[in-house]
C-alpha cells in the first residue's frame, strides 16, 4: 500500500494534469490541499466508496470551496468511489466532474453542489445536527478557503454552529493567504482566524497543512476533542501551489491552467506514486 506521502504525490500530477487537459480549473489550492484532504481521505474518516447520499453510520466530507474541485476528485477517485480513469473527463461537456462539484450528474462521493462560495458550513451543520438527531456517533468534516471567509454566511454558521454546540463538526481552514484577485491581507484583510473562531465560542487547533504527520496528528487531535459541546476548526496554513516551485504561494496561479513546458517541468518535481489515470 503507498504511504501517505506517495499518494499525495500521485494527486498532485493528477491535478496538474486535469487541468492542463483542459486549459482550465484550479491548481493552486488544489495543490496546497494535496496533503489535507489524502489524510482524511486514506487515513481519518471512516467512509464508504459504495457511497449512499444519506451518509448514514460513516464520517461525512463537504467541500465548502468547491473551485479545488481537481484534489477532490482524485482522492474520491484514488480512494474508490469512481474509476481513476474519469479523470480525464475533467471540465469537459456533458461528464460527471464538472469544474466546480454538483449533485446534477450524481458524481459518487459529492453530496453538494459548491461552485457559489460561503455555503459549506451551513451545509455541514445540517448534516452534523442530522446525526445528532439519529444518534450517529460519526462525524462531519468541512473545508474552506481563507478568502471564503469574507463572505458573511460564514460566520452566521459559525454563531450558530457554537450556539447550540455542534461538537461534532470540524472546519478546516485553508490559510494560504492567497485568493484570486491577490493576497487576502490587501483584498479584505481577515485579521486573526483563529482569535476570531475562538470568541465565537470554538476550539481551536493549529496545522501545518503541507507536513503530513502533523496533518494527521491534528486531524486525530480533532477527533478527540469531539463531543465536549463546542465546535472545532482547525487553522491549516499551506502553500498554494505547494509541491511545484513555480506555482508556490503565487495568486496567480489560483486559476490558470499550466503551458505543456510548464506541466513538463511539474510532473518532473513530483513523482508518479500509484500510476498516472
Amino acid at each position: 500500500m503507498a504511504s501517505l506521502k506517495e499518494t499525495a504525490s500521485q494527486i498532485r500530477r493528477d491535478i496538474v494534469r486535469m487541468v492542463h487537459g483542459v486549459q482550465s480549473g484550479h491548481p493552486g489550492g488544489s495543490l496546497g490541499c494535496a496533503d489535507f484532504l489524502t489524510a482524511l481521505y486514506f487515513k481519518v474518516m471512516k467512509h464508504d466508496p459504495s457511497f449512499n447520499m444519506d451518509g448514514n453510520n460513516e464520517d461525512l466530507f463537504f467541500l465548502s470551496n468547491g473551485h479545488i474541485s481537481p484534489v477532490f476528485y482524485s482522492c474520491l477517485a484514488r480512494s474508490g468511489y469512481f474509476p481513476v480513469s474519469e479523470l480525464g473527463s475533467f471540465r469537459k461537456l456533458n461528464t460527471r466532474l464538472q469544474g466546480h462539484p454538483t449533485t446534477h450528474e450524481h458524481l459518487p462521493g459529492v453530496r453538494i453542489a459548491s461552485g457559489s462560495l460561503g455555503q459549506g458550513l451551513s451545509v455541514g451543520l445540517g448534516a452534523a445536527i442530522a446525526k445528532k438527531m439519529n444518534k450517529d456517533e460519526k462525524l462531519v468534516f468541512t473545508l474552506h478557503g481563507d478568502g471564503e471567509l469574507q463572505e458573511g454566511q460564514i460566520w452566521e454558521a459559525v454563531m450558530f454552529a457554537a450556539h447550540h454546540k455542534v461538537d461534532n463538526l470540524i472546519a478546516t481552514i485553508d490559510w494560504n493567504g492567497q485568493q484570486i484577485d491577490g493576497p487576502t491581507d490587501k483584498v479584505i484583510s481577515l485579521g486573526n482566524i483563529k482569535e476570531k473562531f475562538e470568541a465565537f465560542g470554538w476550539i481551536t487547533l493549529d496545522m501545518q497543512g503541507n507536513d503530513m504527520d502533523n496533518v494527521v496528528e491534528v486531524l486525530e487531535k480533532a477527533k478527540s476533542l469531539t463531543g465536549q459541546g463546542k465546535p472545532i476548526a482547525i487553522m491549516m496554513r499551506t502553500l498554494m501551489g505547494k509541491g511545484i516551485d513555480f506555482m508556490e504561494n503565487d495568486h496567480g496561479w489560483h486559476g490558470i491552467a499550466p503551458n505543456d513546458e510548464q506541466l513538463a517541468n511539474a510532473l518532473a518535481q513530483v513523482p508518479e506514486t500509484l500510476g498516472d489515470y
